[in-house]
């Protein structure tokens, strides 16, 4: 009898400790959340134009060769003789839609024509009031010259600033070519220039 009574104490402590079992199972059960961030990436705009006519007026987009017809002085840019020296002022900036400031390298693209070994040329940043003529030399900064309209010898950059909601403000450019001595009678010559910008 003290033996069948152990046992069914041992049997009910044992049930009991099962039922608990379970309980604690129940109890330990976990909370579940989650947390998601996204983000969104929109490409800025780049773009670069240019101006024969002044800094105010005639922007448009030049994109590639022969671009941008310059105006260079008259009479002499179509009745060139030896020594004869022409300027034409040329201007550049960021459009409205760019968001980015950019640094901007000039070289020559091509030179052509019978006279393209007669005609030098040299290429002036200035300030906006200094006059695209002999002064550019010593009030600009010097951008690429070359001894004929196939040779380059590189020198500054500049840089351009984009606006908010408008264009950025315009760089002033003086292109200055001089006929060589040699230069060939009715002979004609095409010099094209770009002006390369980079986003920083």
């Amino acid at each position: 009898m003290t033996t069948t009574a152990n046992q069914r104490k041992v049997l009910a402590i044992l049930a009991g400790g099962l039922v608990l079992g379970i309980g604690t199972a129940v109890t330990l059960a976990a909370w579940n959340d989650s947390e998601f961030a996204n983000g969104t990436f929109t490409a800025g705009a780049f773009n670069l134009e240019g101006s024969a006519t002044s800094a105010a007026a005639g922007w448009g987009e030049h994109a590639a060769a022969p671009g941008a017809a310059l105006t260079f002085t008259l009479p002499l840019a179509g009745n060139l003789s030896p020594t004869d020296t022409v300027y034409a002022p040329f201007w550049v900036r960021l459009d409205s839609t760019t968001t980015s400031d950019a640094t901007v390298t000039t070289s020559l693209e091509s030179g052509t024509g019978a006279n393209a070994t007669n005609i030098s040329y040299a290429v002036y940043a200035l300030d906006e009031a200094d006059a695209c003529d002999g002064s550019a030399t010593t009030n600009g900064t010097l951008l690429l010259s070359g001894s004929t309209l196939s040779a380059s010898t590189a020198g500054a950059t500049f840089d351009l600033a984009h606006g908010t909601g408008v264009a950025g403000a315009a760089q002033k450019v003086c292109f200055i070519a001089t006929a060589g001595a040699g230069l060939t009678e009715g002979g004609a010559a095409t010099g094209v220039w770009e002006f390369a910008a980079e986003s920083n």
